[in-house]
């Protein structure tokens, strides 16, 4: 189910695009100075609503000033008095039409429909000349496909609309038939057609809002007229006209829908309700619906339920393949991101979504609508499994990553020192440049790659040393989330963690953790892991929105984690740990509920990494709890190794495996306790490595930690990790001998008897 945005906000999130047209119309920077804020604006656009999933993102929808005026300049239509002698209009004359200048008055400026958005009224008489004088939509479509990589789709203003809201020029009649100057303005449009196709674009979005007001015959004619006049030229491309505001009119319904060349059509269906019987009683057959059920126009957070229930009306009428989800009308009438109102309150918060946040309900509307089944957004299908059993994905890893039998890796952090918390410290308070902390991160992920490698360790992690916490530091780059800054409570002892709040709607602004995990790859030829944390475990390590059931705040998590093992795939990383330390802590302590709590985690899991290649190996870690109880949930999580706790429960983890569960995929119990300073001997941690080849098999068996390192000391940690690895290469060849005495055994043909004997003593050697 694909899934479309209107238009987006222009300003920035901090209003960088104020302040640089400010500065510049001050003299203060120059026209590059405006132009850079302006394309990374752009680009930082682009990239959000991708990396959001939104198929279908609009170009040109961005503006120095106002979308009117620059189709006044594509076309041309400059007014005399500006003294513009043709060619490229540029900021000048540009700036001069929107605000005037020294010796002439600015344009007229009035509100765009109902809303507070004010445009500029174009200035028309039967003497304009019209000429393609503004080339920005197919610049920045071309601008979209080279830096973002998007295939974007050109927004303009549709030629009847542009007519309808322009006046009549100074000394023109008021009486002056506007629509009559449609065939010398088409000409132009079929430039720009053109070159968009000719650039690569498959799509294109023509806004003509003036299709929602009373419009007489005469009017809907002249659209009739131009999408003919322009069929021709569109041909090739999938053509979106689209509406919004209000309900169409039945009359303008019926001429919008049998519209030559027109593939898709946009309504608002958050104002225009109405329209939906329309839809229901004469939609054409074949023809796209772009449904604009998240409101385009108000902060408040969607009513997905709602907006759900009406697309799975839709989607009976036009058929799945045909509909679309979309924004009601551009976003440009909200405020950018909610993620930067860090001091609203926080019960408020929750009730609120910002264009950013409204981007990620359509496509989790879209996502929800392409498998749904019940009532929690169908996030529940069976399309969110890996496709490959996991014993054919080990076999693939093997082949790829060349481990040894009983691989020995640690579970992510190493110790966090003071000098560590000091850098974080100081660069969060502006105290060290960002080039200054990147270096001494990359120094500090460099020891600890030389560390491992000297200890021989077979699958290495970067050590996390840029993570304070690894909930609230994925939180911190995710919006929705919230922080506090003495929120303060005890985890174990003397250890404390700050809950994030999820106040509002998941989702990730941006890439993270990719340039860690490359830089620490390109420091070994060893597998490096990626490292992230779970979307059961930041919800559950999380204070919690209360205004809607758990499970369907965890069902927006896992889509941002996708993103990232995504990310982490294309970056070269082989091997991803994606921890749900705290699955079991959420189990409920009614057993009539824990087999949905148990069937939403799990799916949930499932979600982040279903979509990966068989040769990435996807590990899960989990803390200190009673797993046996759940051990089936903990199958179905369909991870290729799990790695666990075990040694500070004395191995009762194992006892599962005795009572007869078959586990086909790779498993770490943990060897040593991380949270006691005391350091385990090798001969300890290999008696505890038998221990589990008594109950499982050892090419599925990895040796590693209970858990993280991030408390323990540098001289804790190197002692205890060398006994880990000298334990492991120990009982590597105790297996080769095993293996050459029971080659043996079988050609010699020895009792039973004598082998189970000979094992036992190998096994204890």
């Amino acid at each position: 189910m694909a899934s479309h945005i209107v238009g987006y906000p222009r300003m920035g999130p901090k209003r960088e695009l104020k302040f640089a047209l400010e500065s510049f119309w001050d003299k203060k920077s120059s026209a590059e100075d405006l132009e850079k804020v302006a394309a990374d604006l752009r680009t930082s656009i682009w990239k959000q609503m991708a990396g959001a999933g939104i198929k279908y993102i609009p170009s040109n929808t961005f503006s120095y000033y106002d979308q009117v005026l620059d189709t006044t300049a594509m076309l041309g239509a400059v007014p005399p008095r500006y003294g513009w002698s043709g060619g490229e209009i540029g900021f000048d004359v540009y700036f001069s039409m929107a605000r005037g200048n020294a010796s002439v008055p600015a344009m007229e400026m009035t509100k765009w429909f109902d809303t507070n958005y004010h445009f500029i009224v174009p200035e028309l008489g039967p003497d304009v000349q019209f000429s393609y004088a503004s080339h920005k939509a197919v610049t920045e479509y071309k601008e979209a496909k080279a830096v973002s990589w998007v295939d974007s789709v050109p927004v303009l203003i549709g030629p009847v609309s542009y007519l309808l809201l322009s006046k009549p020029a100074k000394g023109v009649e008021k009486t002056f038939s506007l629509i009559s100057l449609l065939g010398k303005i088409l000409p132009v449009y079929k430039e720009v057609i053109s070159e968009l196709k000719a650039a690569g674009a498959s799509w294109i979005q023509f806004d003509e809002p003036t299709l929602v007001m009373d419009l007489d015959s005469h009017k809907l004619q002249a659209f009739t007229d131009a999408y003919s006049e322009l069929e021709s030229t569109l041909s090739g491309l999938n053509v979106l006209i689209e509406t919004y505001f209000a309900d169409i009119p039945a009359k303008a319904f019926k001429t919008l829908t049998s519209l030559k060349g027109v593939s898709a059509y946009g309504f608002d269906l958050v104002r225009g309700t109405k329209t939906l019987d329309l839809i229901k009683s004469e939609f054409p057959k074949g023809k796209y619906l772009f449904a604009g059920v998240v409101d385009g126009r108000n902060i408040w957070a969607n009513d997905l339920a709602s907006s759900l229930s009406t697309l799975h009306e839709l989607e009976g009428i036009v058929g799945k393949d045909k509909l679309v989800v979309s924004t009601s009308c551009s976003l440009l009438h909200t405020a950018v991101d909610l993620v930067n109102e860090t001091k609203l309150d926080k019960e408020i918060k929750s009730w609120l979504a910002f264009a950013a946040q409204k981007v990620v309900e359509v496509n989790a509307l879209a996502k929800a609508l392409a498998g749904e089944k019940d009532e929690a957004a169908a996030l529940r299908g069976s399309d969110h499994r890996r496709a490959t059993n996991v014993t054919a994905r080990l076999d693939a890893q093997q082949k790829k990553l060349d481990l040894p039998i009983l691989p020995t890796t640690t579970i992510g952090s190493f110790p966090q020192t003071i000098e560590l918390r000091r850098v974080r410290r100081e660069y969060k308070a502006n105290k060290i440049s960002e080039d200054d902390y990147i270096k001494a991160i990359k120094e500090e992920i460099q020891k600890v790659v030389k560390l491992q490698e000297e200890l021989d360790i077979d699958v290495l992690v970067h050590g996390e040393p840029e993570r304070n916490d690894m909930v609230e530091y994925f939180g911190e780059q995710l919006s929705g989330f919230a922080f506090t800054v003495n929120g303060w409570v005890q985890s174990y002892g003397s250890r404390c963690v700050k809950p994030p709040i999820i106040y509002g709607d998941v989702s990730r602004p941006k890439p993270m953790t990719v340039f860690w995990s490359s830089t620490a790859q390109s420091m070994t030829a060893r597998p490096m892991k990626g490292m992230l944390t779970g979307p059961v475990t930041i919800l559950n390590w999380s204070f919690v929105r209360n205004d809607q059931p758990r499970f369907e705040t965890c069902y927006q998590m896992p889509w941002p984690s996708r993103m990232k093992v995504e990310d982490l795939q294309k970056a070269g990383i082989n091997v991803i740990q994606i921890d749900e330390a705290a699955l079991r802590e959420g189990l409920p302590l009614r057993k009539s509920e824990q087999a949905f709590y148990l069937d939403w985690a799990v799916h949930s899991f499932r979600i982040t990494n279903c979509g990966v290649q068989d040769t990435t190996q996807i590990h899960t870690h989990m803390c200190y709890s009673n797993f046996n109880d759940i051990i089936h949930s903990i199958i179905d999580m369909d991870a290729d190794v799990i790695t666990i706790e075990n040694s500070r429960s004395d191995e009762k983890l194992l006892s599962v495996f005795r009572e007869g569960v078959k586990y086909g995929a790779g498993i770490g119990p943990g060897v040593y306790d991380i949270h006691s300073p005391r350091i385990p001997s090798t001969e300890e941690i290999a008696d505890r490595i038998n221990k589990m080849l008594a109950v499982l098999e050892k090419n599925i068996l990895w040796v590693n930690p209970d858990c993280g390192l991030k408390t323990r000391k540098y001289s804790e940690v190197k002692p205890a990790l060398n006994n880990m690895v000298a334990a492991a290469k120990l009982l590597r060849t105790s297996l080769l001998v095993l293996s050459e005495l029971f080659r043996r055994c079988w050609e010699y043909k020895h009792p039973k008897q004598l082998i189970l004997k000979r094992k036992k003593k190998m096994n204890y050697c």
